[in-house]
């Protein structure tokens, strides 16, 4: 019997990206603590909370592939997280005006039939343009953009943030590195392009 496919995620972008992919999935929020431990780099907490998320999900379902995924936007190594709040977005794009962030997505895949899993970290890199306070101000009234790592929605307006993305996939940066979770789900016998 093939195993059932869960995305470990509430996002209703990263819902939305699997959905490309065609195939059937159910989505499921796992309840953890998503705090970064002491002298945690960004790479090891995205990929600490992806496969927390995953595991998390994949205890309620005994043959299951558990997508599991987290992001952080960096500068200079400082995280950034999701702003919450409309001053601390602003903060968050004045830090990021005419700069580079990092961003880093932790993305598992937990089989609960045998409690393996795959796991990666997969980089993306934005470079913004030189924003002014009323650009800053106008896009997050605009977007809302709060609960967004970095205070951002790429796949909306926030592109005109940018002057350039360097990164291998673009789905990546909306939350979800879709060429390597399709790697993996093939990895795990699951082919997209020939799901049945």
């Amino acid at each position: 019997m093939q195993p059932a496919l869960i995305l470990a995620s509430s996002s209703p972008f990263r819902r939305a990206l699997l959905e490309k992919l065609g195939l059937t999935f159910l989505s499921e929020s796992p309840d953890i603590d998503e705090s970064q431990h002491a002298d945690e780099s960004a790479e090891q907490l995205v990929a600490r909370l992806a496969l927390e998320k995953a595991r998390t999900v994949a205890g309620n379902h005994p043959n299951a592939l558990v997508i599991g995924s987290d992001q952080v936007a960096c500068i200079d190594g400082t995280v950034l997280g999701k702003p919450h709040t409309e001053p601390r977005a602003i903060e968050q794009l004045r830090a990021a005006s005419g700069r580079q962030v990092r961003f880093s997505t932790g993305l598992c895949l937990y089989n609960s039939a045998d409690n393996s899993y795959q796991l990666d970290v997969v980089p993306f890199d934005v470079h913004f343009r030189t924003l002014s306070d009323k650009q800053i101000r106008a896009y997050i009234q605009r977007e809302q953009p709060l609960n967004c790592a970095g205070s951002f929605k790429s796949e909306g307006l926030g592109i005109a943030l940018f002057e350039k993305l360097e990164g291998d996939d673009p789905n990546t940066l909306i939350g979800l590195p879709l060429i390597r979770l399709i790697a993996m789900l093939e990895k795990a016998g699951l082919d997209v392009l020939l799901p049945d």
